[in-house]
């Protein structure tokens, strides 16, 4: 079975006072803190195999998900790519299985199962969900051809078709994971993502339409209630 990590380290400074007292993915939607979000999508898929990653008030979140779960200590926050890293072997059942990656402060229905399905068809070295959206350049633009291959990612590689932005839902492969540092912290994007585009790996990209939303700001919290409030 696929096993998955949801990222859940992150201070949240944007959201000033609001995640002082509590790390951002226990802030509440709709009274469900978000790392329910990201839980139940991955349970929605079938998998009941996760990591959870802690830092700021971690012990908050263990409280919240209790036992059941794979937890990562981060004494120093190792970035997206470092906290992955520091669990390659569990992830990938020791260099065998690729595996999922969840954004712990997101809200969304996208298909988790169908981009398992894609990424094993297309024997990508990384499946990215993205969105195409206007202002794809202020998010970090991840360009992709009309066959589903990512092409650029922030200005390394070439424009496409699609100017899109990233999701923070993503599977990878562990030959994809090898690229980044053995200990300390990283960045997945710069140091595992664009090295392996820049030398012709498969990255493969699906095009989410559906909803997604992510809680960074306040005032981006606030919408994120009212979007489920209102259906």
């Amino acid at each position: 079975m696929t096993r998955a990590l949801i990222l859940a380290t992150g201070l949240g400074p944007r959201l000033g006072v609001l995640s002082d007292e509590r790390p951002q993915p226990l802030l509440p939607v709709c009274d469900v803190p978000l790392i329910r979000y990201a839980v139940a999508l991955l349970r929605g898929a079938g998998i009941d195999e996760i990591a959870v990653n802690l830092h700021h008030r971690g012990e908050l979140i263990r409280a919240e998900l209790g036992p059941g779960f794979h937890y990562s200590e981060e004494p120093t926050i190792l970035g997206t790519g470092g906290g992955i890293r520091k669990l390659a072997d569990w992830l990938t059942r020791d260099g065998r299985d690729s595996f999922v990656v969840v954004n712990g402060k997101i809200v969304s229905d996208i298909d988790v199962a169908a981009t398992l399905r894609h990424h094993d068809v297309t024997n990508a070295t990384a499946t990215m969900v993205v969105r195409e959206v206007p202002d794809a350049q202020k998010w970090g633009a991840i360009d992709v051809g009309d066959d589903g291959r990512v092409t650029g990612i922030i200005g390394a590689g070439k424009p496409s078709a699609h100017a899109c932005m990233f999701t923070g839902v993503h599977v990878l492969s562990p030959r994809l994971l090898a690229r980044l540092p053995a200990t300390g912290e990283s960045d997945s994007i710069r140091q595992a993502y664009i090295p392996a585009l820049l030398d012709g790996e498969r990255i493969e990209a699906i095009r989410y339409a559906g909803y997604w939303h992510e809680q960074s700001t306040p005032e981006r919290y606030l919408k994120g209630n009212w979007n489920l409030l209102s259906g």
